[in-house]
């Protein structure tokens, strides 16, 4: 037997702030990244909150949120005793809140009514999965937790929080959310409500990304790319993902590569890998491709794979983004160095058991040969 559930309220559109009006007398604890600490993101935010309420910031948050900044957060929550939680800010900011809220929870006993996540980029979906990473600075291991109990009770998505997200992480963003629709799509547990989500997010993600990009104050255009990217969520938070992000969690790890980066640079090789290998695999990126209006119903499999991969490298080229570990900064020598160690935790990682191909350790090094 199978299942399929969307736990997450979603608020989304023009004035979705405006859902945080209904909290009153609570103690509410935002968690949000440091550098939204001044914001008006974050002031409009708290000025959505009724006066009733006893509000609080938490902002020791960073990138690739490491255990020490998760355990600061639930030693924060005993003294706060929240009520509602509020992730503000982008996947570090929510995957610290979520980690937080776990632990929280069971060390401190802390009694949370409502966990609400406000996404600031369009990229993790986050704000409506069951998944959190949490890193180890010592080994430089990634470890995904995949928990019912960490799906955010709403998520807020008010793409005049995006507006102001610079090129760049537009880019790497958006292209974590076409790898998690992609992944999702051809996961061995994908299924017919999975496909249908992560084909909607590719087709608005092959739209509205480059346009974002281009212009990032258009509004429409981001409203589109948040929700290609809530919708990404909700696929791979059910079909999970695969081995495009199984290696792309080892190279955040080691080399400190953004994760939406090291995916995009992973996603071709990886495509190409998996429909080798895999004729059903192949069936279903030819029929993206299809379904996209990348490639006509009288391609073969294989010119439409080929076309779908030639879209992805297009987009990257207009997005001026490096698509090998070296044009990102990262030199050969220290990915060789590491080479044997990446692919081992590759394959232990959380999101390979659902990749419609499992790669031997040489595979692995092949592949990553290819993106250096």
């Amino acid at each position: 037997m199978n299942s399929f559930q969307i736990k997450t309220k979603v608020a989304f559109g023009t004035n979705s702030l405006q859902a945080l009006t209904e909290i009153k007398n609570k103690n509410v604890w935002v968690i949000c990244d440091r550098f939204l600490a001044d914001g008006e993101g974050l002031q409009s935010l708290v000025g959505k909150l009724d006066a009733s309420n006893n509000v609080h910031i938490f902002t020791d948050v960073v990138p690739d949120p490491p255990i020490s900044k998760v355990a600061s957060g639930v030693s924060e929550a005993g003294k706060i005793q929240p009520q509602v939680m509020i992730a503000f800010g982008g996947g570090s900011a929510i995957d610290t809140a979520k980690g937080i809220y776990y632990f929280a929870k069971r060390l401190e006993k802390i009694n949370i009514d409502t966990f609400i996540a406000v996404p600031t980029t369009s990229g993790t979906g986050s704000e409506v999965t069951a998944a959190t990473v949490i890193t180890d600075p010592t080994t430089k291991i990634k470890y995904p937790l995949f928990l019912d109990e960490l799906i955010p009770d709403m998520a807020i998505l008010d793409a005049q929080l995006v507006v102001t997200v610079p090129p760049v992480i537009t880019a790497n963003t958006g292209m974590d959310v076409l790898t998690h629709a992609i992944e999702s799509y051809v996961s061995k547990d994908a299924n017919d409500y999975t496909d249908a989500l992560g084909e909607k997010s590719v087709q608005l993600t092959l739209r509205y990304l480059t346009s974002c990009y281009d212009d990032g104050r258009n509004l429409h255009n981001r409203e589109k790319m948040h929700n290609a990217s809530t919708m990404a969520g909700m696929a791979f938070n059910c079909a999970n993902l695969g081995l495009n992000h199984s290696i792309a969690h080892q190279l955040g790890a080691q080399f400190h590569v953004p994760h939406g980066l090291a995916n995009a640079i992973l996603l071709d090789a990886v495509i190409r890998f998996n429909a080798f290998k895999n004729s059903e695999t192949e069936q279903k990126y030819a029929e993206m491709a299809r379904i996209c209006g990348i490639a006509s119903r009288s391609d073969s499999n294989e010119t439409a794979v080929r076309l779908l991969r030639g879209r992805i490298t297009f987009m990257m080229e207009h997005m001026q983004m490096p698509q090998t570990l070296t044009a990102a900064g990262v030199a050969k020598e220290k990915v060789h160095a590491k080479m044997d160690e990446i692919a081992t935790n590759a394959l232990k990682d959380a999101c390979l058991p659902t990749s419609p191909t499992t790669p031997t350790h040489q595979e692995l090094k092949e592949i990553l040969e290819q993106i250096i």
